[in-house]
């Protein structure tokens, strides 16, 4: 059975009364599409909240305002790079630049005004964390690649997309408690191709034709097996994460893996009523994980000050 394909040129709102240069320009940063800074924002928030950070509501902000940017900076030079492919997928052959609409020289000149949006954020923390942000920079530059030489690049997003923990972390305590901190993005790696694993059995069909690889491809019949084995290892890196900064069986480990429920929860119902057919309900459950990361920011906030 052919999957729903659900265009990703649709615009609501705001953006559908833009005239249409600018409302190319929003699309091309995915204005219309506010769930991409959700999920590359809440792996910041969990950052500074379970380093302690309670009450840096304005560096939490601040965040926001950077995975906005970069967000939508990232999406501009994602689509320089793959016009070519985007052009013989039904869901992007709408896109400003595959389409025509938007030139590759104005596209360049808009990523430059979203870069510099992102520096302005980014010369708002502290030197150890600029220097974590900056070190980000070459695998974005990598990832639209990856699907032309690998069929997992949800592997190699999972690296970039989650990379504000360690951002966020560093913001707040700097170099200190590591380990917590290479619990946290394993589990924000594992929690991330998940979801992208999800979203990208809309392309199927069209990616096996094209030749570029996906691991909704490379799972084949096994993308709800996959996608579980994923979430469960993020649960499980997060709960030994909170048992271990709670004392474990000495401390309150027990209640702070209780912190953890309400996401498990959710994570568990995505996988549950996912059908690999149909291509809305995986937009669906892929968009729901905007919920899901602020059930995480939750419990990492209980457990970071508790």
């Amino acid at each position: 059975m052919t999957a729903q394909i659900v265009p990703d040129s649709q615009h609501r709102g705001l953006i559908a009364r833009l005239p249409q240069f600018p409302r190319d320009l929003a699309q091309l940063a995915r204005f219309d599409r506010p769930i991409g800074w959700w999920l590359l924002f809440w792996p910041c928030a969990w950052g500074v909240l379970l380093a302690g950070g309670e009450g840096r509501w304005g560096l939490i902000a601040w965040l926001l305002v950077g995975s906005i940017a970069m967000r939508s900076a990232g999406c501009v030079y994602n689509d320089l790079v793959d016009a070519d492919i985007d052009r013989k997928v039904a869901r992007t052959a709408a896109r400003p630049i595959a389409s025509g609409r938007i030139s590759a020289g104005v596209a360049w000149g808009w990523l430059g005004v979203l870069c510099m949006a992102g520096l302005v954020v980014l010369l708002q923390l502290r030197t150890e964390a600029q220097i974590v942000a900056l070190a980000s920079l070459a695998l974005v530059a990598a990832y639209p690649f990856m699907k032309r030489i690998t069929g997992w690049p949800q592997a190699w997003l999972g690296l970039v997309f989650t990379w504000g923990a360690p951002v966020g972390w560093v913001e707040v305590v700097g170099f200190s408690g590591l380990s917590s901190l290479v619990l946290l993005y394993a589990g924000c790696w594992a929690w991330c191709m998940g979801y992208d694993t999800i979203y990208a059995l809309q392309d199927r069909e069209d990616d096996a034709l094209i030749g570029i690889g996906s691991s909704a491809l490379s799972l084949g019949r096994h993308v709800k097996a996959g996608v579980a084995a994923l979430y469960g290892m993020a649960l499980a890196c997060w709960g030994l994460d909170f048992w271990l900064l709670r004392g474990g069986a000495a401390g309150a480990g027990g209640l702070a893996l209780l912190a953890l429920l309400p996401m498990a929860l959710h994570l568990g119902w995505q996988v549950v009523t996912l059908r690999s057919e149909d291509g809305a309900g995986a937009l669906a459950r892929f968009r729901s994980n905007r919920f899901a990361g602020l059930l995480m920011a939750l419990a990492c906030w209980v457990v970071g000050n508790a």
